[in-house]
């Protein structure tokens, strides 16, 4: 028997995604995660065939626990579900180890699709995301700004373009005040910016915040 742990913040996403599951994976038993940490405690404690993962989610982000997935069991599958666009954060997302990425735009059919070749050992991208891999091998040239960040200075640019406190970032990342500042001021540096209204208006024009 299949088992699939869905992690996402809207009740709403989950239930339509296990619809989705049910008719595609009759027998699986499909659990589901609300938040960062209630999934990283359900998958220290379970064993899961698939992570359906999004990447945007209050608290903790998607990414960081992509990354603690991986770094607790290297070889579980994780399909990233997410409404940003695959150029904003497709190739990092496949960089920070997930096997797949899908756009929550799309139609069931691709869901499924998706779901059964992460299932059998394979990685899913769309043929648009694809061509953007071969790019970005081939060349660095023409990036935008924030694919020149770390993953984490890139967590920390999306909090404050949240509007999120030094002080809750900190909370969140299990970091110290003194080390968001620090991660701030390296991101100001390598954007070219100077205040966390640029940051912000920057984020929000590349769909990198909802």
């Amino acid at each position: 028997m299949r088992t699939v742990l869905i992690v996402d913040d809207h009740a709403v996403v989950r239930s339509g995604l296990k619809q989705i599951l049910a008719k595609e994976l009759s027998s699986a038993r499909i659990d589901e995660a609300g938040n960062a940490d209630e999934a990283l405690g359900m998958v220290l404690r379970n064993s899961y065939d698939l992570i359906m993962l999004d990447i945007s989610m209050p608290g903790r982000s998607g990414l960081e626990l992509l990354r603690d997935i991986k770094y607790q069991q290297p070889h579980l599958p994780v399909l990233v579900l997410s409404v940003h666009p695959e150029d904003q954060m497709g190739v990092r997302i496949l960089k920070a180890g997930a096997s797949g990425y899908v756009n929550k735009d799309c139609a069931p059919d691709e869901l499924a699709k998706a779901v059964n070749k992460v299932l059998s050992g394979g990685r899913y991208v769309s043929d648009a995301l694809a061509e953007r891999l071969v790019l970005d091998i081939q060349t660095d040239s023409g990036k935008p700004p924030h694919e020149g960040l770390s993953d984490r200075e890139f967590e920390v640019l999306c909090a404050i373009a949240r509007g999120r406190a030094v002080s809750e970032i900190a909370r969140d990342l299990s970091l110290s005040v003194k080390t968001v500042s620090t991660y701030r001021t390296r991101i100001l540096e390598k954007m070219k910016m100077r205040t966390n209204a640029e940051l912000t208006h920057y984020a929000v024009r590349e769909g990198l915040v909802d």
